[in-house]
This record gives C-alpha cells, sequence and structure tokens, in this order.
C-alpha cells in the first residue's frame, strides 16, 4: 500500500539522481526500468505504546519507471503490492494482518501506487508524489528516495515514508498501535 510511493521516488533518480560512482545524465537513465522483487525489500513497522510494535514485509510487489530523456518531472512511477503475500514471522499477526480488519485480502487483491510529480531535492535525492489506492480508498502520498546505485541498465534506491493507515480504513487498535505507517524499502530495478 504505500510502496508504491517508493517506485515513484526511484523514477526521480532515474532521472536525475547520481550513484556514488558516476552521476547519470537524463539520456544515460532514460528508459523503460522494472523493478526487481527478487532483489528488493518492502519493509515496514508499525510502533506501539509499550510494546514491541509489528515489522513485517512484503513478499509480492511489482512495478514499473518510466524515464523520459527530457524531463525528469514527467517520470511516471507504477508499482502494485499483493497484500495476500505480507509477513512478520508470527502467523498469528499474518492471519491478522489479511483479515478483513487490516488488509482484507479476501475481497482486497493489490494495493496501487502511481506517481503524479518528482521533484530532486539534492544530487542523489527526490521526492515522489503520488496516489496510493489501498480498499478502494485513495489518496496523495510522499516518499523518500536515495539512488543507492547506478549501473548502467541496473538502479538501486533507498525509498522510506510514512502513511496514516486510517486513511484506507485499517486503524483497528489505535492509540495502542500508532496511526503512522513507517515503509523502509531497498528496490531494486532493471531496464527492459
Amino acid at each position: 500500500m504505500m510502496p508504491t510511493r517508493i517506485i515513484a521516488l526511484v523514477i526521480f533518480l532515474l532521472l536525475g539522481a547520481p550513484s556514488r560512482a558516476q552521476v547519470p545524465s537524463l539520456s544515460e537513465a532514460a528508459g523503460r526500468y522494472s523493478l526487481v522483487a527478487d532483489h528488493s525489500s518492502l519493509a515496514f513497522t508499525v510502533s506501539a505504546v509499550g510494546g514491541p510494535g509489528i515489522e513485517g514485509r512484503f513478499m509480492r510487489f511489482d512495478g514499473n519507471i518510466d524515464i523520459p530523456m527530457d524531463d525528469m518531472e514527467r517520470a511516471r512511477v507504477m508499482i502494485t503490492i499483493y497484500p495476500e503475500s505480507v509477513t512478520t514471522g508470527q502467523e498469528r499477526i499474518d492471519n491478522f494482518l489479511k483479515s478483513d480488519a487490516v488488509f482484507d485480502t479476501a475481497n482486497e487483491k493489490a494495493i496501487t501506487f502511481v506517481s503524479t510529480h518528482v521533484t530532486r531535492t539534492g544530487e542523489d535525492t527526490a521526492v515522489i508524489e503520488g496516489n496510493l489506492t489501498a480498499r478502494g480508498r485513495t489518496f496523495g502520498e510522499t516518499f523518500n528516495v536515495q539512488l543507492a546505485e547506478f549501473r548502467g541498465t541496473e538502479i538501486r534506491l533507498h525509498v522510506e515514508g510514512q502513511v496514516y493507515r486510517s486513511r484506507y480504513g485499517m486503524d483497528v487498535g489505535t492509540p495502542l498501535y500508532s496511526n503512522v505507517v513507517d515503509f523502509d524499502m531497498d528496490l531494486a530495478v532493471v531496464r527492459r
């Protein structure tokens, strides 16, 4: 649900953010990229009052990034997360997250993020804004992206962001569990 914003940030970085080894030009980074889930991590944390909170990740997700040669702000990021793939390492919590109280995986098969705007904020950083849709509700969300590596046909990005779960009808357990979901993603994308 929140990870889609991460893909938007990836697009921004591909358009104009440098790697530690080199700073790609727009023409070098321009192209169409696909997310490689096997080499990526989409993790989240929900803190709790007086307790450990919930830490988990999504195992299935995919996405695409399109970076035009002439204008990074026109980059497009599209990410789809499959909520039935959520895992915390604790079956009881996994089943609860999949229930109709949270992701409702019996009826809701996907969480999507589609970027609307990319803004470069530094040599290797950007902010990606876009629409996140979960449980039939769509809201604008923002993610911060840092270019971790650029190797010609592969880009690695680190994405972070926060999403209020109440906006998507997933606020069960508040205020004991925070309304804020912290996302921490390491994404690999390859040129198609």
